[in-house]
């Protein structure tokens, strides 16, 4: 390329506006159909694991609290999942959402990457370790 060339090129560029968005004082609309945080509404449930059996990525646990009273906790790995939406697909009662306004899953820490579903003293006896998870069969 020849000098004269790309000076004028570099002065082209000097009044230009630029390409880039300041992100996030400028915020595009989402898609509709965006992938991003799983929720679970744990009223629905009933401890099927499909979600769970279903997931390529092994993001999703449930936890058996009680199975007649239909008490459990999801535990997601949401730095594990590849938002396939797989899960939602497979779950027959409609318990698993992904929310299209929550997307930003960024941290400095891996522990807030892992959530807890479901009533507050069922995830208080998980986290103090009085309830195991079982292990998913993939048969």
């Amino acid at each position: 390329m020849k000098r004269h060339t790309l000076l004028q090129s570099a002065i082209q560029s000097l009044f230009r506006r630029a390409a880039t968005q300041r992100y996030p004082a400028e915020r595009t609309p989402t898609p509709e159909r965006l992938r991003g945080t799983l929720h679970w509404k744990p009223e629905g449930c009933t401890g099927c694991c499909l979600c769970s059996k279903e997931c390529p990525a092994n993001a999703i646990e449930i936890i058996t609290i009680d199975k007649a009273a239909k008490k459990f906790v999801a535990r997601y790995h949401a730095d594990r999942c590849i938002y396939c939406g797989q899960c939602v697909v497979n779950c027959r009662f409609g318990c698993l959402t992904m929310s299209p306004e929550e997307w930003e899953n960024a941290a400095l820490h891996k522990q807030v990457f892992t959530v807890y579903y479901g009533d507050a003293p069922d995830v208080e006896r998980v986290l103090e370790g009085f309830v195991a998870p079982e292990p998913a069969s993939n048969s």
